[in-house]
């Protein structure tokens, strides 16, 4: 756990200022509760060209959901750096659940990758927009760094989940119209 303090501790001294914090939690809260995601995902099944986008996206949060915060994080119960360590003065609120994995991280790589999978151009976007957001998780000082790298790996499996379920019913459901 040493090395996981020295990078937070690195992060925080190399990158914190008054115009990061602003930022960073700008961010942050586009992680927040995967509404940004939730969001694309429904707009996305709105058109019929990213019909099957958006329900690869929404599929891969629900797996994000029920893996990452509702199975894992209780299990294994990780406390948050800042309670660790003394003198951490957080400049968002206190997370009310436990550090692993990362739930901002495991949604925004969920949908991110589900975006890719289905759009490469788009979905690169994604994919550097959701690793931004994984940093803003070790800047404020609320997550491990391998909290953050069990929440890419978590998205990442989900995203491929559900892009295979999705592939598969849209195989059935286009089998059956013809």
């Amino acid at each position: 756990m040493d090395w996981e303090f020295a990078v937070l501790d690195f992060i925080s001294e190399t990158f914190s200022c008054k115009p990061m914090d602003v930022i960073m939690k700008a961010i942050t809260f586009l992680g927040e509760a995967g509404w940004l995601w939730i969001a694309l995902g429904v707009a996305f099944l709105f058109f019929k060209k990213t019909r099957k986008m958006g329900a690869t996206v929404l599929g891969a949060l629900i797996f994000s959901l029920l893996l990452c915060n509702i199975t894992l994080k209780p299990i294994v119960a990780r406390i948050r750096p800042y309670d660790i360590k003394e003198g951490i003065d957080l400049i968002i609120g206190k997370p009310s659940d436990f550090s692993f994995p990362s739930g901002h991280t495991s949604a925004s790589f969920a949908a991110a990758v589900a975006i890719f999978a289905c759009n490469k151009k788009w979905g690169i976007w994604a994919v550097v927009l959701a690793a931004i957001i994984a940093f803003t998780r070790l800047y404020l000082y609320v997550h491990f760094p391998t909290d953050v790298l069990a929440g890419m790996l978590l998205g990442t499996l989900c995203a491929v989940i559900s892009y295979y379920i999705v592939k598969f019913i849209w195989q059935k459901t286009v089998k059956k119209e013809v």
